[in-house]
């Protein structure tokens, strides 16, 4: 659900990193945000309750280009990683353009997955969205820790639609940005459609 404005002329996209709790979808954010250039970002916002912590931030990439003449936005959100903050994560993939599922590679946090990837495709059906019609990426985390589970048998239980799947050490930058342009590329080319 793209937010066109006018008088700016720009199309502002929403891209949601979901996941479970510490599977490195804040040290994306972080990351991405770090990496890009002042002038082309808006601030790291955090919103924390007692409870839970949201991150988001605003940024235009300069070599993705414009559609029709317009140039794109793209805000990245993460949501709380724990299944019981679900009223946050629901809110927060309200008028969402694009998903990144972040995936623990550690055999020990398969469960989590599991259970995270199918709260995202509950919530999203909750707000009348199919995870198959959504531009989505599935990121492999966390690939330099000792005891990973193969990619190969990650990719079997938590791929749902033939998506991109990208290897990642957040903490580095290994796959980060990958990762982002892919979503990013899919989300462009659902705009262009219309």
């Amino acid at each position: 659900m793209t937010f066109i404005n006018y008088a700016s002329r720009e199309i502002n996209c929403k891209i949601v990193y979901y996941g479970p709790g510490l599977c490195g979808k804040t040290t994306n954010l972080q990351y991405i945000y770090d990496s890009t250039a002042p002038a082309a970002k808006g601030k790291l916002i955090s919103l924390a309750t007692e409870t839970d912590r949201t991150l988001f931030f605003d940024f235009m990439p300069l070599e993705l280009g414009t559609v029709r003449g317009f140039k794109t936005r793209f805000h990245l959100y993460t949501v709380p990683g724990q299944v019981y903050y679900d009223a946050s994560r629901k809110l927060i993939l309200k008028g969402v353009d694009g998903i990144v599922f972040v995936a623990d590679s550690q055999e020990e946090r398969m469960d989590a997955n599991l259970e995270s990837l199918y709260n995202l495709e509950e919530n999203l059906q909750t707000q009348g969205y199919n995870l198959l019609d959504l531009p989505y990426v599935l990121q492999l985390n966390k690939r330099d820790l000792p005891g990973v589970m193969p990619a190969e048998e990650l990719v079997s239980e938590l791929q749902r639609k033939n998506e991109p799947v990208f290897e990642a050490v957040a903490t580095d930058g290994t796959g980060v940005f990958d990762t982002l342009k892919a979503v990013a590329k899919q989300v462009l080319t659902e705009l262009r459609k219309t």
